[in-house]
């Protein structure tokens, strides 16, 4: 599963827990919750007395909530990109494309310029003849990019992955 779709997915069981509390909270604050009295406890009257004479669960509860809000500030930091190195740079990027123009079905390219260095990833087709790519980026492009961006000393990453064909017939 790609790293968007499972992003979407869980903004989408979050958000939709969310609303149905929000919607419970709504009709319980507004009297409207149909087969309760207005002065009706939320809790069962079983379950009011266990946790006023027991509250060690109510304790767990707090700390697994604790634990869920620090889960989803991390994954909120890293969707907002705090976790990424350096500063992505379009003219870098530019550069990367033009110089694997002759590349078939490239996907995500990118440059980023941090304190380290430059930072390159793309993405190729498994089609793609892997070492043709490899060579051009040793030979020419990335010199020019270092030279654009940096200067020639400048130490440079770069990460190439290549997609794997999925077979879309059914078995």
């Amino acid at each position: 599963m790609r790293q968007y779709t499972g992003n979407r997915v869980g903004l989408a069981v979050v958000g939709g827990t969310l609303l149905a509390l929000g919607i419970y909270a709504w009709l319980r604050g507004h009297d409207r919750l149909f087969g309760l009295p207005p002065g009706a406890k939320v809790l069962p009257a079983q379950t009011h007395r266990t946790l006023a004479e027991d509250p060690w669960p109510l304790w767990m509860l707090a700390l697994g909530l604790l634990l869920l809000a620090l889960v989803s500030l991390r994954w909120l930091l890293l969707c907002l990109g705090w976790g990424r190195r350096g500063a992505h740079n379009g003219t870098g990027t530019a550069m990367l494309f033009v110089g694997l123009k002759g590349v078939d079905g490239l996907g995500r390219a990118g440059v980023r310029v941090g304190e380290d260095g430059l930072r390159i990833g793309l993405t190729c087709p498994a089609a793609a003849d892997v070492g043709s790519v490899v060579s051009k980026l040793d030979q020419d492009i990335v010199g020019r990019i270092r030279r654009e961006v940096r200067d020639d000393e400048c130490p440079a990453v770069v990460r190439l992955h290549v997609r794997r064909l999925v077979n879309t017939r059914s078995r």
